[in-house]
């Protein structure tokens, strides 16, 4: 049964309630796995907006597990510890979709499924008020800052609420994103940005 508190004092409440979140399934959406997230804690001052999860983290109930994540962690130079103790990592939707109906990757949660879970987002936000967002892909980009198309924002930088936010592309090994060299520039720009974020928080 899902809860949700009208307000949240503190981000072990909002987790506890995340944990249990049935809401989509609730609403008759095909799910394939209970909530995903990584223990949350006040000390971590960046926060991590991706899609959804994939196969793998739906298995292991934590985020960026897959090949995806290595991927991504090479991209910040990031070892495994020092990334989850750096990102409060969440998503737009936060239980595994399933596979896409064409067979390649996995599908897009739907809007009311995303509308459903930005109710976590917004508390998590509240609570963590991090001091830098990194967008992982198109769909977190679209939902955090409403921003239409992902290319021309990799390599930039924005704000949100006086946040910066750097958009990074989805590393999805279905991607030919990468295989543009102009888009190659702009992922290096991006995490340059990323890189110098961290180092003036930490």
């Amino acid at each position: 049964m899902t809860v949700r508190r009208s307000s949240y004092r503190s981000l072990a409440s909002l987790q506890r309630d995340l944990a249990r979140c049935r809401a989509c399934l609730e609403a008759g959406y095909p799910l394939e796995s209970l909530p995903v997230r990584a223990p949350g804690t006040q000390q971590q001052r960046a926060y991590l907006y991706g899609q959804a999860p994939g196969v793998v983290e739906g298995e292991e109930r934590l985020p960026w597990r897959g090949r995806a994540g290595r991927t991504l962690r090479r991209w910040l130079e990031l070892e495994e510890d020092e990334f989850y103790a750096t990102f409060y990592c969440a998503s737009v939707t936060r239980c595994y979709p399933g596979r896409a109906a064409s067979g390649r990757g996995d599908r897009t949660p739907t809007p009311r499924e995303q509308e459903l879970c930005s109710f976590w987002r917004d508390w998590e936000l509240e609570l963590l008020r991090p001091h830098l967002i990194v967008t992982v892909g198109g769909l977190a980009l679209r939902r955090l800052l409403g921003l239409p198309s992902l290319t021309p924002c990799v390599g930039e930088q924005y704000e949100l609420d006086g946040t910066p936010v750097v958009p990074l592309p989805h590393p999805s090994g279905a991607s030919g994103w990468l295989n543009v060299p102009a888009n190659r520039e702009r992922l290096a720009a991006a995490t340059s940005l990323v890189r110098s974020e961290l180092a003036r928080l930490y």
